[in-house]
């Protein structure tokens, strides 16, 4: 939002100052004729005056131009904040979930890896990933559903698991 505003400051800016040197340099060019200064060397002054004056123009119109950038095509940084955003948060979900970790045994860190990395495994496959009995492997669930770290849902003869932290 504030590129928007920047950008629009600029232009209008832009056009003030550029409409400034736009005056001063036909003011020069119109008394330059008139002297017929541009084959008398005594009008030095006058052509240094429009040297500037053009050097002045080029500078404004590329404020100019910046103010439209800014105001119609940078969009770089809502999407670097966006960025930033997305890796704080998935940080912050890795911290928690390295915290939740240690306060389980093995098999239900097993278990809660496994889950993590394939989100509705169902509990067959689960079995196979982790190397767990079927028993075992019930019992690891159920003690992860009582601390209400995973849920199990309904898929047709088995059950998937789904992490809800």
């Amino acid at each position: 939002m504030e590129n928007k505003k920047l950008g629009l400051l600029l232009i209008v800016i832009g056009v003030l100052v550029g409409g400034i040197f736009i005056y001063y340099n036909s003011t020069l060019s119109e008394q330059s004729k008139e002297m017929g200064c541009f084959d008398n060397k005594d009008c030095f002054a006058i052509e240094r005056g429009l040297s500037i004056s053009h050097f002045a123009i080029g500078i404004f119109s590329f404020i100019l131009a910046l103010g439209f950038y800014l105001l119609f095509f940078n969009k770089t940084d809502e999407k670097i904040m966006k960025r930033l955003e997305d890796e704080k948060n998935k940080k912050i979900a890795n911290e928690k979930f390295e915290w939740i970790l240690k306060a389980l045994d093995d098999h239900e860190k097993k278990v809660l890896k496994a889950v993590r990395e394939q989100g509705g495994i169902t509990q067959n496959t689960l079995r196979l990933r982790t190397n767990m009995s079927k028993a075992k492997l019930s019992y690891v669930l159920q003690e992860l559903e009582k601390r209400n770290l995973v849920k199990r849902v309904k898929k047709g003869k088995t059950l998937e698991v789904w992490l809800k932290i």
